[in-house]
């Protein structure tokens, strides 16, 4: 594991990214030695914030980007993250849930300086070799968000974490903790943007999903088999029958805007599925954007 400079900090070698990308092999080896998924006898007991680290297998990780369709996701999305972040003139972004690299690459294509975190090595390694796929070079390296700031240096103007990855938090004070260091991490006019599934809706209605903006890919099924207040538990078939499941927190959307607040973040504006909140009625995803910064 090793630390980042910031963006503000100058000019990143191309000898520097490449050690970082090094790095992040190197976590590969030294953390990501599970084989299978071990929830024990009783799954939906599992109620650990650590316990994603051994989620993300090797195979779990290989098969991620046949559950997200890269292709239809950017069709989806469009130009929705870019265009948040050019209204409001970011350059330096951290990408904090980086998974395979799909919104890094993206947005190091659309000319932002990105610098790519995740808490899985088997995902950094993933995301490094995508990277290359597409002709980009990403700097990446290994972080647990409750102590970002010792593993990432430097400030950004904005950070990102995507993909319902901040469900991965079981207990409210590391979720206190993250947004702490998250909101640390920001200049002073920075800016967060946080998604989420619609856990309101599971909660209360039952699970339903359109599949047209996240996990896009029409092989694989992405369904809860266990959903409570304390846990979401989903499981993931891919077309060669595998099996993979992820153990997460039901956020409710309110609950997270709160603790955005409570943390900080003055100005928080939230949109379901991309759009502007009420116009898609029952959104797949919230997406939080807050400001440090007041409204002038």
């Amino acid at each position: 594991m090793g630390c980042q400079r910031g963006p503000d900090r100058g000019r990143t070698s191309t000898s520097r990214i490449r050690g970082e990308a090094a790095i992040a092999v190197r976590s590969k080896k030294t953390f990501a030695t599970e084989t299978s998924q071990d929830y024990g006898d009783d799954p939906i007991a599992v109620r650990d914030t650590d316990k994603y680290a051994t989620e993300y297998i090797r195979d779990f990780v290989e098969k991620w980007d046949e559950l997200i369709d890269w292709e239809q996701r950017a069709r989806s999305e469009g130009r929705f993250f870019i265009d948040v972040l050019k209204a409001r003139d970011k350059l330096s972004v951290l990408d904090v849930a980086t998974g395979t690299g799909f919104h890094s690459i993206q947005l190091a294509k659309a000319g932002f300086d990105v610098t790519s975190a995740d808490g899985s090595a088997e995902m950094l390694a993933r995301a490094f070799e995508n990277a290359k796929d597409h002709d980009v070079m990403l700097r990446t390296v290994h972080a647990d968000w409750r102590w970002l700031n010792r593993d990432v240096m430097g400030k950004y103007d904005a950070i990102i974490c995507l993909g319902n990855s901040f469900t991965h938090i079981f207990e409210e004070g590391d979720r206190r903790r993250a947004l702490a260091e998250f909101y640390a991490a920001l200049k002073h006019d920075g800016l967060l943007i946080i998604d989420q599934r619609n856990y309101d809706t599971i909660l209360d209605d039952g699970f339903s999903s359109k599949h047209k903006y996240y996990y896009c890919g029409d092989q694989v099924s992405a369904e809860p088999v266990h959903v409570d207040e304390g846990l979401a538990r989903f499981e993931y078939t891919f077309p060669d029958g595998s099996k993979h499941n992820l153990n997460m927190f039901p956020l409710r959307k309110d609950y997270v805007r709160g603790l955005m607040r409570e943390a900080g973040f003055q100005q928080i504006h939230s949109y379901g599925d991309f759009m502007e909140e009420g116009e898609e009625p029952n959104p797949d995803f919230f997406v939080h954007v807050a400001e440090k910064e007041y409204a002038e």
